[in-house]
């Protein structure tokens, strides 16, 4: 244990308590003025570290300050982390400690003079590498006196999270599903929204939008006439994510191992974990893109833990919306994949796609 406790101590606290030795024996064996001269000092400096080590903190500020609490997976976060000293008492130096639970997170630091009345900044870049909500904090402070024999600590809480996205892979080309009804031909069933696919017109009837009308049919025929409208196969596309438990795999290893060589002016090729679960994510926000950049409506279903639908839908929302749902999924789920469809499968539209 005497072995442990003096391994802690630090240089200047060895040469302190070395000098404070040597002043005690030596008063003790012959009571020289100049043994009594090195107890004192000692004594005197480690009252006046000690006083100075508790006030080191006082009047201290950290800001995190942030432009987006939004990124994807493969960006760089960048946070500017500010000390305020709102005393008049210098410090010479203060360890910042960033807790935050964002994998690798950037930003903490030792900062050395920040004057009275003064604030000192900097940038922190962190490489984000996992899916997920994470707190920006919290963000722990260390001071002390300037010989560095005693320390304080104090910690700030976070005040905000930032939503990490799945990672979208570019997709060029997906194949067409196989089956009766090839993409792009209307089917012959009868719509009553408006589609792209004018399937002819037909006398008016009480209740038909004015907008429907057809003026030209109308004008030849010398009564009201209407357009009917059918069904697009490819209109809807629904992505079915398997999050049970029991199938799922992942190994161990390196969240990233491109991480010991990143340089900012050049960035690392990101790979994904090694993890069925982060590969079925990262497809399903790919394909999730790929079909609403072709003006086709997606929808989501998962059960990873809970059963969650998100209805289909081509506007610009929707892609956010499934990448905030697959942000969370954490293949926790109990329902198989074959339950999943089954209770799916009579809520989809006739001529929908399904990707599994």
């Amino acid at each position: 244990m005497i072995r442990q406790a003096l391994s802690k101590l630090t240089s200047s606290q060895a040469l302190l308590g070395l000098l404070l030795l040597i002043g005690l024996l030596g008063m003790g064996l012959n009571g020289a003025a100049i043994y009594a001269r090195l107890t004192y000092l000692a004594v005197l400096t480690l009252l006046l570290a000690w006083s100075w080590s508790r006030i080191s903190l006082r009047g201290l500020s950290v800001q995190r300050k942030t432009r987006n609490v939004r990124a994807s997976v493969g960006d760089v976060f960048e946070e500017t982390i500010e000390i305020q000293n709102n005393s008049w008492l210098p410090r010479v130096w203060l360890q910042v400690m960033n807790n935050s639970s964002l994998p690798q997170a950037a930003g903490s630091r030792l900062v050395t003079w920040v004057g009275g009345r003064q604030s000192r900044s900097y940038l922190a870049r962190t490489w984000l590498t996992r899916r997920g909500a994470f707190q920006l904090g919290p963000t722990t402070l260390r001071g002390g006196d300037p010989l560095g024999l005693f320390s304080q600590e104090h910690s700030f809480p976070a005040e905000q999270s930032l939503l990490v996205l799945p990672l979208v892979v570019p997709v060029r080309d997906f194949p067409s599903p196989p089956g009766l009804l090839p993409g792009g031909k209307a089917i012959r069933v009868k719509s009553h929204e408006i589609t792209p696919h004018a399937g002819g017109v037909r006398e008016y009837v009480h209740g038909d939008p004015l907008k429907r009308i057809h003026w030209g049919s109308t004008a030849r025929r010398g009564r009201l006439m209407v357009k009917e409208f059918e069904q697009d196969p490819q209109s809807e596309a629904w992505i079915l994510l398997d999050a049970e438990k029991r199938v799922q795999a992942e190994m161990p290893g390196e969240e990233s191992a491109a991480w010991r060589d990143w340089m900012f002016s050049r960035r690392p090729e990101l790979s994904l974990a090694p993890s069925t679960v982060e590969y079925g994510v990262a497809v399903a926000a790919s394909l999730t893109n790929y079909f609403l950049a072709r003006r086709q409506a997606v929808g989501l279903a998962m059960a990873g833990p809970q059963y969650t639908v998100l209805n289909s839908d081509n506007t610009d929302r929707q892609l956010g919306k499934v990448l905030e749902l697959l942000a969370f999924v954490n293949g926790e789920g109990r329902l198989p994949l074959l339950s999943l469809v089954e209770a799916q499968a009579p809520l989809l539209p006739l001529g929908a796609s399904v990707v599994l």
